[in-house]
């Protein structure tokens, strides 16, 4: 967890990434393209520091910069998800990031944009903290490897170890 990073400022964050995945879909973005692009990017990479403009410059701003940066990994048509399940998965992929300090890249290969999408009928109306718990031991009972102790979003280590890629 980036302690740099004040609790609201944090939910802002997440607010703001949540947003962000929401006007892929106003795009016309194939969801799975865009959230494999997005998740893999230096644009998810900045948003993963402590500090960087581009997070404060709003959900308008960072669908620019992929769309230069990214438009040949971009994808319009296709499958494009609900609303709701888009800001959730947003939303929830930044929350990990605070939650355990791991990178964009990282939290994909554990929770790719598919199982997202299949998870978010029973995981959108729980804590965003149990969600990210119960999809690290999915992860981790398919994917034997190095033993991790993740943090909880205030800061205390977390009783249970996973597994990480």
């Amino acid at each position: 967890m980036d302690d740099d990073v004040p609790k609201t400022l944090r939910l802002a964050l997440c607010e703001t990434q949540g947003r962000l995945f929401e006007l892929s879909a106003k795009y016309g973005f194939d969801s799975e393209t865009f959230i494999r692009a997005y998740m893999t990017s230096p644009v998810s990479a900045d948003m993963d520091k402590s500090f960087h403009h581009m997070q404060w410059a709003g959900e308008g701003y960072i669908m620019e910069r992929m769309m230069d940066e990214l438009r040949d990994q971009l994808s319009k048509g296709g499958e494009i998800y609900g609303i709701e399940t888009l800001h959730w998965m947003g939303y929830l992929y930044r929350h990990w990031h605070f939650q355990t300090g791991e990178k964009s890249t990282a939290i994909y290969k554990q929770a790719p944009a598919k199982v997202m999408r299949n998870v978010y009928p029973m995981y959108h109306t729980m804590d965003p903290d149990m969600a990210v718990e119960r999809l690290k031991e999915s992860y981790s009972a398919r994917h034997p490897s190095t033993k991790v102790r993740p943090r909880s979003c205030d800061g205390r280590d977390s009783k249970k170890t996973y597994l990480h890629p």
